[in-house]
């Protein structure tokens, strides 16, 4: 792990998030995503070397609404970056890590992405990812 690339954070309305999340941090998001494989649109807040990732969900079913549905608004996860998204994946395995994705796959800003089960950290999401390009 090399540094905490992003925290993600779960809303119910991207444009009402995006404007309190703007002037809490005195700035203006990036960049704005789909993800439709997870049913979710992002917008991105950069901070210093750390990202802010405002995630709100597109259809009923996706796993953003599921969560708001049982927990409401708030943090979602914490992104590590890593090197070699591959090799850490393995690695984590071979610690008794239980991971969603046993392989990376797509995922917002340029990014390959797998997650690490809650059940497996404390409570805690956890996601891996590396640039597509490296």
């Amino acid at each position: 792990m090399q540094k905490i690339e992003h925290i993600g954070i779960a809303v119910k309305n991207l444009d009402e998030a995006e404007k309190r999340f703007g002037k809490l941090l005195n700035t203006l998001p990036y960049k704005r995503e789909s993800v439709e494989s997870e049913g979710v649109i992002t917008s991105f807040f950069k901070i210093g070397a750390s990202k802010i990732e405002l995630l709100a969900p597109t259809r009923p079913d996706s796993p953003i609404q599921k969560f708001l549905n049982k927990k409401g608004e708030g943090m979602h996860h914490i992104a590590f970056e890593v090197a070699d998204i591959d090799l850490q994946i393995k690695t984590l395995k071979e610690e008794g890590f239980i991971l969603i994705n046993d392989q990376a796959k797509a995922g917002a800003d340029n990014k390959q992405v797998a997650f690490i089960h809650p059940k497996s950290t404390g409570g805690i999401l956890v996601e891996i990812c590396q640039e597509k390009n490296k």
